[in-house]
């Protein structure tokens, strides 16, 4: 009967940890703005894993291989090791914790104006003014003027982004769905701002502006690439 026991406890062991990765795996998910519909063709769009896979992830059938693991927690912008075993990751912590200090104060160029509109070619400023920011980004950070009504959002409605706003563009960002990202379509000539909607049907790039004028954008449909993540955004008053 011991011998019996002993085998089992390892069993029950991996339960548990399948089970506790699946509640992780879903908390990450609805904090990553991936609704529970849907959400496993999303993610096994973004890995490159069967919808099945997915599922049995989040039921708790079975864990990603490690490899796997590591690009899941990239998609949803967690930590690896928190996602799989629960345990925090220093080097995250310390990074969200320096990006509110001042002593990451940064000087990043204003590279032109971006359309927030319909598709228009970015303007590139070769005289190039600097601006700083607090938040730790990429060292290829870039800032661009938002030009356009697009991303101007009814009032009281949240997040909104006035024409002639300055936005904070990190190239190396991984973007997550919810994300306010900067699209460049049409063999890359034109530039456009955008929020980032991944959906069952495909990812989108969709405006603040409920005027039926802007329109959603489907990225494959417009072969759009994303050029960054928009990770800061100002106005410059003087």
């Amino acid at each position: 009967m011991p011998s019996n026991q002993y085998k089992i406890v390892p069993m029950v062991h991996d339960e548990k940890l399948r089970e506790d990765f699946s509640v992780r795996l879903a908390q990450a998910c609805s904090d990553a703005g991936i609704e529970e519909h849907g959400r496993g063709v999303i993610l096994a769009k973004r890995l490159g894993v069967t919808p099945k896979a997915v599922s049995k992830w989040l039921n708790s059938e079975s864990m990603p291989r490690q490899g796997k693991m590591k690009e899941l927690a990239k998609v949803l912008n967690v930590s690896a090791s928190w996602l799989q075993y629960g345990e925090p990751d220093n080097g995250v912590e310390n990074v969200t914790h320096l990006d509110i200090q001042p002593s990451h104060k940064g000087d990043f160029p204003v590279l032109g104006k971006v359309s927030a509109g319909k598709f228009k070619e970015a303007v590139q400023h070769f005289d190039l003014e600097y601006l700083s920011t607090t938040v730790k980004c990429h060292p290829d950070s870039y800032w661009l003027i938002v030009d356009g009504h697009s991303m101007t959002a009814p009032q009281g409605s949240g997040v909104s982004f006035l024409e002639g706003m300055l936005i904070l563009v990190d190239p190396e960002r991984e973007y997550c769905n919810g994300n306010f990202v900067v699209a460049y379509c049409e063999n890359k000539h034109m530039a456009t701002f955008k929020k980032i909607s991944i959906e069952p049907e495909g990812t989108f790039l969709v405006p603040l502006n409920p005027d039926p004028t802007y329109k959603r954008i489907n990225i494959a449909e417009e072969f759009c690439e994303i050029a960054g993540v928009v990770v800061d955004a100002r106005w410059k008053l003087f």
